[in-house]
């Protein structure tokens, strides 16, 4: 799951990202207003954690702009301000919570899994033939075995079982895995399909992660 966090104190912004990774997010960091609206309009998070106070474009603008282009992603507002008046209006604005600083970090994840529930569905396990993929415990298993994934690893496979048969590109998995400003190469991708592939062979997997020639990545049921 990537989530976009735009906060502007930079301190915080580091920690929090070092929280989500660390929880199996993936994570972009801006630091204004005009970079949440412009990385948001690229549409490629499940989830924004949105600080009201920021230089250029406050939040609660850039939140108003989102749901007038008829977005629905899940939001998550983060301020210092924590009177009722601030709550109502980030909550009527369309933000899905809001939560003041100083927060427990436990609660910011609760919140987080809390918005994004109506999206990993009732269901919180991925199937496809004898494979499944527990997003809570990361645990990818056969009727033969398990492996607790690694982050990466886990969300390329929650990628690939979210949709499956589709072919995706290996530039789709550079955007909604490692982000816009990585600097990794395009070629990472390769190498955690790789490592999901030795996995799933050890599982006794009926399913496998097929290669199409100069387009990308799908899986598929095993001939």
């Amino acid at each position: 799951m990537r989530i976009l966090l735009a906060e502007d104190e930079r301190s915080l912004s580091r920690v929090l990202v070092t929280i989500f990774q660390k929880n199996n997010y993936s994570v972009d960091a801006v630091y204004d207003g005009e970079d949440a609206l412009a990385y948001l309009q690229a549409g490629n998070y499940d989830a924004a954690v949105l600080d009201i106070m920021m230089p250029g474009m406050d939040g609660i603008t850039v939140l108003k702009k989102v749901r007038s282009a008829g977005s629905r992603l899940p939001i998550l507002m983060l301020t210092a301000k924590s009177e009722v008046d601030d709550k109502v209006l980030g909550l009527d604005s369309g933000a899905n919570d809001y939560l003041a600083k100083p927060f427990d970090t436990k609660e910011l994840l609760a919140r987080i899994r809390a918005i994004t529930r109506n999206q990993t569905a009732a269901d919180n396990t991925l199937r496809m033939g004898n494979i499944s993929l527990d997003r809570a415990s990361f645990e990818l298993a056969s009727p033969t075995g398990s492996f607790r994934l690694a982050n990466k690893e886990f969300q390329m496979m929650e990628f690939l079982m979210s949709n499956p048969r589709h072919i995706i590109s290996t530039e789709r998995f550079m955007e909604k895995i490692w982000g816009y400003d990585s600097d990794a190469e395009i070629n990472v991708v390769w190498v955690y399909i790789s490592y999901l592939r030795k996995k799933l062979a050890a599982l006794h997997a009926d399913i496998q992660i097929r290669a199409s020639r100069n387009a990308g990545y799908s899986l598929e049921e095993l001939p």
